[in-house]
């Protein structure tokens, strides 16, 4: 007589494996561009979560400033300078947090610029400085990262900052150096996702529309500018900086352990209606 089909024998679910899902104690994250209004409530939302954390930008007066006030409130900070247009100063400024913190867990790169150019105009010159920031900057970040990571034996996380125009054109503006750079994040994630799992690193990326910021004020002041963002989101508002930087901790966090390779759309619902 034939035996009858297996039956797997259910798994006991442990409740304790929900502790701390989005505690980030003894972890040490570094938020390059972590002064700017995305990077800063980043930076903030970290620490809040128990990282220590490093923030850093070319205005280094602004980085430690922002590390001052973090310390102020009872948190573990560091602020830096470190300029994207260079990779050796890149370098420098990532091995200077590791040796600070004497560890180093969480990249979140929010370095990023935009200069707004009609494609009959771009010049060579333009394309290249954003390409540069853009994508340059992440790609030895994120090298220069995953080599303490990899030393260390932690395990880790690298997210980086892109923007709905990874997927979207925008008719009527020059944004051809802008967008394209943040298509190919894109594939630099899925690309780094694929070489650094086998080290326990995951990879991803966060791509917010318009958020109420500093960098966001030419659109937002403007009443006919402001309503036409509006229209474009379902939700009917723009992102506030609280809405990336909840999404960045749960990345960073135990909770997202099985997410890499991935870019999570922060909308409002753009990209699921156009």
């Amino acid at each position: 007589m034939k035996d009858g089909p297996m039956t797997a024998t259910p798994m006991a679910f442990d409740p304790r494996s929900l502790t701390g899902l989005f505690d980030l104690r003894g972890r040490v994250a570094y938020v390059p561009g972590g002064y700017g209004g995305i990077g800063e409530a980043i930076a903030w939302a970290l620490a809040r979560a128990g990282a220590r954390v490093a923030v850093s930008g070319r205005d280094e007066a602004k980085a430690t400033a922002l590390a001052a006030t973090l310390r102020a409130a009872g948190h573990d900070a560091l602020g830096l300078a470190m300029d994207a247009h260079s990779v050796a100063d890149i370098q420098r400024s990532v091995d200077a947090v590791h040796r600070h913190f004497g560890a180093l867990d969480l990249l979140l790169n929010c370095v990023g610029i935009q200069r707004e150019q009609a494609l009959l105009d771009v010049s060579e010159e333009t394309f290249d400085e954003v390409v540069q920031v853009n994508l340059k900057s992440a790609m030895f970040l994120a090298q220069a990262v995953a080599r303490h990571q990899i030393t260390g034996g932690r395990g880790g996380r690298q997210v980086h900052l892109l923007s709905v125009r990874a997927q979207l054109g925008l008719r009527g503006r020059g944004y051809s150096a802008y967008a394209s750079t943040k298509g190919a994040l894109v594939m630099l994630i899925r690309q780094h996702a694929s070489e650094l799992a086998p080290h326990g690193i995951t990879v991803n990326g966060l791509a917010p529309t318009v958020v109420r910021t500093e960098m966001a004020r030419h659109w937002l002041d403007n009443p006919a500018t402001h309503q036409q963002v509006l229209d474009r989101i379902p939700l009917g508002r723009v992102a506030e900086p609280s809405d990336v930087a909840g999404p960045a901790v749960f990345f960073c966090s135990p909770a997202a352990a099985f997410i890499t390779g991935q870019v999570l759309y922060l909308d409002g619902g753009i990209t699921a209606s156009q």
